[in-house]
């Protein structure tokens, strides 16, 4: 049932996709084939080892052969500055295939029926995250500030897509959109314009799948909202006081004369009593203009039943119509936006994936298709804890990323496998697992 997304498919489909990079090259120094650069950067990332394609050359010279060609389908080993050279024109949109390709794969293995929530939806959480930081290193498509001791600060920054679900851990990366300075526009680029580029561009793949999208204040505008709405995506999105005095004013109006909806539960916790109190309304004005499109509105407040502490309160806006019988689905599927910084961009700054790590900065597009690979390790990592029983519980028994890779390096430092199955075997057996 899952051939397709075996990690052997998966790196094939990889392959295919490296194959439409452009050749930059004008000389007649070609030694090494562009897929290779592409495959050998990847190798970097999956086993998360920067010492990986050193090794694989120090086994080809002793054992005539090596990991990288078996598991990467790597011909000819590149060094690390070759990569960096090759790579750095390439637009890490050369990638966005693999992207589709998985999402495809999940959806015909039915593994993303098992992701959908309220209204049977996906559930898109957008971010934007930093990824590179520095005072010296530069290239064109760098954004920049000015520091308080007046030095200039160039980053990197990209908005993170990923399908999210309550109450489950994983997280499925789809096409990141970078947030880079625009040609002929006079302010610099920044999340909620990057957001509406990846709408824009996706539209076509993604909504008719049943999208719902989820993203914090930054999002709740406007513009945005109609542009989810124009291309068929449907949304949840935190909607603060402060920056839309209409509505709320409107809320208040409502609550003032005893009209806005209402709706309690009482929940143990296992130490004490949670109440959960909604409150909702629909059809109220965004903004404050004639034009104004109407959105509906619910808050969570969750307080202590025996002190009355309260332990979190938010508020969102959405398309679907609130009422007593969605409130509670609404307001949980909005509040897993959060599993987008929590299990994405902190998991991959934190656990093992090193996103902050500056592997090369290069002058056009190298930082950026880096870290494209970076995602698809990840995402190739997701699909295997998803689909492979063997890959999960030997995940679930070294327990951290890091243990796994350390362990991943070290085997394929010393003993040449000849698939990817061999090694997850190895692992199996090594660990004395039993998958009955």
């Amino acid at each position: 049932m899952f051939e397709e997304l075996t990690l052997g498919r998966l790196v094939t489909k990889l392959k295919e996709a490296a194959t439409g990079f452009p050749d930059r090259r004008t000389g007649t120094n070609t030694t090494y084939e562009m897929v290779d650069t592409v495959m050998g950067a990847f190798s970097v990332f999956f086993t998360q080892s920067v010492s990986f394609l050193a090794h694989q050359e120090a086994m080809k010279l002793s054992k005539g052969r090596s990991n990288a060609e078996s598991l990467f389908e790597i011909e000819k080993i590149p060094s690390d500055n070759q990569i960096r050279s090759l790579l750095d024109p390439a637009k890490p949109e050369y990638l966005h295939p693999v992207f589709r390709a998985v999402f495809q794969g999940l959806e015909k293995t039915g593994v993303l029926k098992g992701f959908r929530s309220h209204a049977h939806q996906l559930l898109v959480a957008i971010d934007g995250t930093e990824y590179f930081s520095s005072k010296k290193i530069h290239c064109d498509n760098c954004s920049h500030r000015t520091l308080n001791n007046g030095a200039t600060n160039y980053y990197h920054s990209v908005l993170t897509p990923v399908i999210v679900q309550p109450g489950n851990a994983h997280v499925i990366a789809l096409e990141p959109e970078f947030i880079t300075p625009r040609d002929g526009h006079e302010k610099q680029d920044c999340e909620i314009e990057a957001g509406k580029r990846w709408i824009e561009k996706q539209a076509v793949r993604y909504a008719a799948k049943g999208i719902t999208i989820l993203g914090d204040d930054l999002f709740s505008r406007q513009p945005f909202c109609q542009l989810l709405k124009d291309k068929g995506f449907h949304f949840i999105l935190v909607c603060k006081p402060d920056s839309h005095d209409m509505l709320y004013e409107t809320v208040a109006f409502l609550a003032a004369n005893q009209v806005l909806s209402t709706y309690a539960v009482r929940r143990w916790n296992g130490r004490y009593t949670e109440i959960y109190t909604y409150r909702y309304a629909n059809k109220l004005p965004l903004r404050g203009d004639q034009a104004a499109m109407e959105v509906n509105w619910c808050e969570i407040t969750i307080t202590r039943a025996d002190t009355g502490e309260q332990l979190h309160h938010n508020a969102f806006i959405t398309d679907f119509e609130v009422a007593e019988t969605t409130v509670e689905a609404i307001v949980r599927d909005g509040r897993a936006r959060w599993k987008v910084e929590n299990e994405n961009n902190n998991v991959l700054k934190t656990k093992g994936y090193h996103l902050e790590h500056n592997f090369g900065h290069g002058n056009q597009y190298l930082s950026s298709l880096l870290l494209t690979l970076n995602l698809l390790a990840f995402l190739f990592h997701t699909v295997l804890d998803l689909v492979d029983e063997k890959y999960r519980l030997i995940r679930q028994t070294l327990r951290t990323r890091r243990t796994f890779f350390q362990d991943l390096e070290t085997l394929l430092r010393y003993f040449l496998f000849a698939n990817w199955d061999d090694v997850l075997d190895f692992m199996f057996k090594g660990l004395e697992l039993d998958s009955g």
